[in-house]
């Protein structure tokens, strides 16, 4: 059967994981991800061959564990997005369903051999509530799961744009990827046989290795604006660029971030003049906290300043500069002979996507487009 690849892949991985050096904790919970679809995978083997009617002690060992895959997806996403779960009562509570799951099969539990298997083998006769029950708690904690893990992934994806001015291999679309797959696996179960589900869920446990364990953690203790110490900025004129509307909602937002008016003009003046005299654009990867140290702000002044007087967050401030550097260096006629893609890595870009991206969102137009004009 094609689903026994999963379960072998699924071991595998974890083994493979098991053996890294220098396990951080994702790793960790990828590893106990791994082996709990492995061994659920195992039991769905084993109850469909019917082997586990010979050892009648095991079955319904497995009740609770397709829940548990859900709640184990939500803790990797929170550990890679950086908001990890650290209280142990907060844990228990995901818990909970699990647990009960559990106690309500109790009765089950105290029958014979014999009984158990007369149950498994007329499809749950005399535990119909009980059935009902355990598949709505999969199918509703499977998919409420995987669309919180998306929630959590697409507010990240906000985050790391007010922090990086690179966020090519962060933003987690992989991750996305595989909790959209998840919440796809608990719909087809309402209209497919486990033979198609499993064969899903092989291709799924395949992604999770694969992207799994090249993940990048990108938040960690050097990006934490607590350890920038503050600084007032000498008096600089104020340069508005933004519209009336987008100011209204942005100081809305950091209506008691302390940051007056007339320091965030200072703070902008400093910044332009910082980033017209010394490119720093061009480092492709530039983060919100390295030139808070060279303005000595705070970052979250300086992401308020910037989402105030420009109306972006920093991602799109910084590659803004980069763009009109690139028009400006690739319209000079000695440096026609080098190719387009050669020059936007000069000016701080690190994908060709991403300048193609950038150059439509700042022109309106494509590069070719732009200088056949």
């Amino acid at each position: 059967m094609f689903f026994i690849p999963g379960i072998l892949i699924a071991a595998f991985l974890s083994l493979l994981l098991i053996v890294k050096k220098n396990k951080s904790r994702a790793d960790k919970i990828l590893i106990l991800w791994l082996i709990l679809i492995s061994v659920s995978q195992i039991f769905n083997y084993l109850n469909i061959k019917k082997i586990t009617y010979q050892y009648p002690d095991w079955l319904g060992v497995d009740f609770g564990m397709p829940i548990l895959i859900g709640v184990f997806l939500f803790f990797y996403v929170r550990e890679i997005t950086g908001t990890p779960l650290n209280n142990i009562w907060e844990i228990a509570l995901h818990a909970l369903p699990t647990i009960l799951i559990y106690i309500q099969a109790i009765p089950f539990y105290g029958l014979s051999g014999v009984e158990k298997v007369c149950v498994y083998e007329n499809e749950g006769v005399g535990y119909e509530w009980f059935v009902v029950i355990n598949n709505l708690t999969i199918a509703i904690s499977g998919l409420g799961y995987a669309i919180w893990s998306i929630i959590l992934i697409n507010k990240y994806r906000i985050e790391i744009r007010d922090n990086f001015s690179n966020t090519d291999r962060k933003e987690l679309q992989w991750l996305w990827i595989l909790s959209f797959g998840l919440a796809t696996i608990w719909v087809f179960s309402a209209f497919f046989d486990n033979h198609i589900i499993y064969s899903i869920v092989t291709v799924f446990v395949l992604s999770i290795g694969i992207f799994g364990i090249n993940r990048l953690n990108i938040f960690n203790s050097n990006l934490k604006p607590e350890t920038i110490k503050t600084k007032s900025v000498s008096p600089k004129t104020n340069n508005d660029n933004s519209n009336s509307l987008k100011k209204s909602v942005v100081r809305e937002k950091y209506a008691k971030s302390g940051l007056n008016e007339s320091l965030a003009s200072e703070i902008y003046a400093n910044l332009n003049k910082v980033m017209n005299d010394k490119a720093f654009y061009e480092n492709e990867n530039l983060t919100l906290v390295e030139l808070s140290k060279e303005l000595q702000i705070h970052p979250n002044h300086l992401s308020q300043v910037i989402n105030e007087m420009e109306g972006k967050n920093f991602y799109n401030y910084i590659n803004a500069f980069r763009i009109e550097k690139f028009i400006e260096i690739a319209s000079l006629p000695e440096n026609k002979k080098y190719t387009m893609i050669a020059l936007a890595y000069e000016c701080g870009f690190s994908s060709k996507s991403t300048f193609n991206k950038h150059f439509k969102l700042y022109t309106g137009t494509t590069p070719t487009e732009y200088f056949r004009v």
